[in-house]
């Protein structure tokens, strides 16, 4: 089936700036509250929030078989369990129905009022009730320099990372909507020099991961694979992502089963799924892998994207200095074989499961996704724009992550993923 929602030339006659992530050929999908505490499914045109929901009980989805009630829903999980065919019918709906030469929503005030929002108007949420949620390790130049900073430069990459995408298994209840400030956490680390105790505080290394996460759907059945010439059928779309992490937590508790307190206090998302569909146009060539992969982790053609990403920190009451710009390009493994990889063991996965990318490293200082690189492990301090320095997060800082995708027809963007850190809750004894 065509994709007409991305025809570069659409406008649309809702009012939408020549800079906005959210054209008319994005129509994102998310979840929000409107003013009078209604709850819907919608996308996003420019600055305005669609209500799906009303839209589908006004009539203008009747050509779509669809259930009733699949906008009037808290998650977009039972959407996304249609499969592509109905992503894909849906956006090219929402398409047609907002362009500028259409005359059918455009002239009915009265439903206009129902199905149109300005943003500052409605409350973002969660987009999908997230059951399971992975996170990968799959910058080759990310697991290079922490290699380089914690074992011997010579050997950074591990016999096994060349040959696998090395994941871990996370904590869903964690994973919060930009906007939603983190608490400082709490946790064990390193014992200080001559002691046997581990020290116990709030995180003095607390530190963003520039990632992004794409969200799957109903795929296999347990002891079923997916196969990586399917595996982009199975996957909805994409949001930006920082798993926050705190470096001394996680240092100390590691080995050897990997991180757990030091990760799983937080991870936050962009509330607008981009789906694949609308990233089409920026497909771009995988990094060149330096073994052949297994056969199931051999893919034809480009299964990469060109996503131009961007970390700011923004002290309280002053202005953002940018620390990092990088690329979703620069992802050594593809997500086709993540999720091959995941499910080659007969790993079932659902609808509204996440997998994160893992910190995304370019090949430039500045690139860096993470300020356990950039500060490389806090011998060099990065200097703010207030004049100020950081090796890592303070309290009362907000991280603020971008991403966009543009060529000289069109841009697709993700708006922005922000957190504010604010101070431990003291421990009582």
């Amino acid at each position: 089936m065509k994709i007409t929602a991305n025809n570069p030339n659409r406008k649309s006659w809702l009012e939408v700036a020549d800079n906005s992530d959210f054209p008319i050929q994005n129509i994102p999908f998310g979840v929000f509250i409107t003013k009078d505490d209604i709850i819907t499914i919608g996308t996003r045109i420019g600055d305005f929030a669609i209500d799906l929901g009303a839209l589908h009980q006004l009539g203008y989805f009747k050509d779509i078989p669809l259930t009733d009630d699949i906008f009037l829903q808290d998650s977009l999980n039972d959407f996304i369990a249609d499969g592509r065919k109905t992503w894909r019918l849906v956006r090219n709906k929402i398409a047609d129905l907002f362009d500028v030469t259409a005359n059918g929503l455009r002239d009915q005030a009265d439903h206009k009022d129902k199905v149109i929002f300005r943003m500052e108007d409605v409350e973002m949420q969660l987009p999908v009730t997230v059951g399971d949620y992975t996170d990968f390790y799959a910058s080759k130049e990310h697991a290079t320099n922490v290699g380089t900073l914690f074992r011997d430069p010579e050997n950074a990459l591990l016999p096994n990372w060349l040959h696998i995408p090395i994941g871990y298994h996370g904590r869903s209840s964690s994973i919060i909507p930009s906007g939603t400030p983190i608490r400082r956490p709490y946790g064990q680390s390193r014992p200080a020099e001559g002691s046997n105790t581990p020290t116990f505080g709030p995180s003095r290394l607390l530190d963003f991961e520039l990632e992004m996460a794409f969200i799957t759907t109903d795929s296999n059945h347990l002891g079923e694979r997916i196969p990586i010439e399917e595996a982009e059928e199975y996957i909805f779309g994409m949001v930006l992502f920082n798993d926050w992490s705190a470096r001394d937590i996680q240092g100390w508790e590691y080995q050897p089963l990997g991180p757990f307190l030091g990760k799983n206090f937080a991870s936050t998302i962009s509330p607008w799924i981009v789906t694949l569909d609308a990233l089409e146009p920026f497909r771009t060539d995988n990094p060149e892998q330096v073994n052949e992969p297994l056969p199931y982790l051999k893919v034809d053609g480009q299964k990469s994207y060109d996503i131009k990403l961007q970390v700011g920190i923004q002290p309280e009451g002053k202005e953002e200095t940018v620390v990092a710009n990088s690329n979703f390009k620069y992802m050594y493994w593809t997500m086709v074989q993540q999720l091959a990889h995941h499910t080659v063991n007969g790993c079932n996965v659902r609808s509204g499961d996440m997998m994160g990318s893992g910190t995304i490293s370019g090949p430039t200082k500045d690139s860096y996704g993470s300020m356990l690189e950039l500060s490389w492990r806090g011998q060099n301090p990065i200097p703010m724009n207030d004049g100020s320095e950081r090796k890592f997060i303070n309290d009362n800082d907000t991280v603020i992550m971008r991403a966009h995708c543009d060529n000289d027809k069109v841009r697709i963007g993700f708006g922005d993923c922000t957190g504010k850190v604010l101070p431990a809750i003291e421990f009582k004894k």
